[in-house]
């Protein structure tokens, strides 16, 4: 078993924010898949079933993102998983708008969620980096990640990225992290970074 945490701020006011493209990203997934409908548990919520024959459990946090770690605590506890059963779909500055890489292990790189669910379980855990680009100025960045996508942006999300990280992911568990990246790279080439976030500085 799988558990698959999609970060973000709950509530309708933060949904469309850059921060919660992780737990879009998820609940995307959960559709995709068919999981079972949403129930509540570890101050999260959860959706189960399977991809690509694997057991999975998608799980959104209803914590605020500086305290992601207990939802993720708790249910790797409760389900007897290691870390390494583990796998957290983030925003990541570091990345240009559109661009997703993965990675097992690592810091949190200034991410207050990963920063907590580190705290909570230790580093030794899969990490989906979903690029939302940066602002250019280190003073822009609450605003920026707290802040919608450009008509843009929320374009290319709902018809090109999005159904290409659906369609890639169960290649995660059946051929591993690279042949996912290279999929979604293929089904949804980033946009410039002009289209994206509106000059070179992203």
């Amino acid at each position: 078993m799988w558990i698959l945490a999609g970060l973000g701020n709950p509530g309708p006011r933060y949904a469309a924010h850059r921060h919660n493209i992780g737990a879009r990203v998820v609940s995307a997934l959960a559709d995709a898949q068919g999981f079972s409908g949403p129930r509540t548990r570890f101050a999260a919520i959860l959706r189960s079933g399977r991809i690509a024959d694997t057991r999975a459990i998608a799980l959104l946090p209803q914590t605020y993102m500086n305290e992601s770690g207990r939802a993720v605590g708790q249910a790797l506890r409760f389900y007897k998983l290691a870390p390494s059963q583990l796998v957290v779909f983030h925003d990541e500055l570091d990345l240009s708008f559109g661009k997703l890489r993965i990675k097992r292990g690592g810091g949190a790189a200034g991410h207050n969620g990963l920063r907590s669910i580190i705290a909570a379980i230790g580093p030794d855990f899969w990490r989906v980096r979903l690029g939302i680009g940066h602002p250019g100025d280190k003073e822009r960045v609450t605003g920026h990640v707290l802040s919608d996508f450009t008509a843009a942006e929320e374009d290319f999300i709902t018809t090109a990225w999005l159904p290409a990280i659906t369609r890639a992911m169960p290649l995660f568990f059946t051929e591993g992290p690279e042949r996912v990246m290279s999929e979604v790279a293929r089904l949804a080439p980033p946009p410039r970074p002009e289209r994206a976030q509106g000059g070179p500085s992203s």
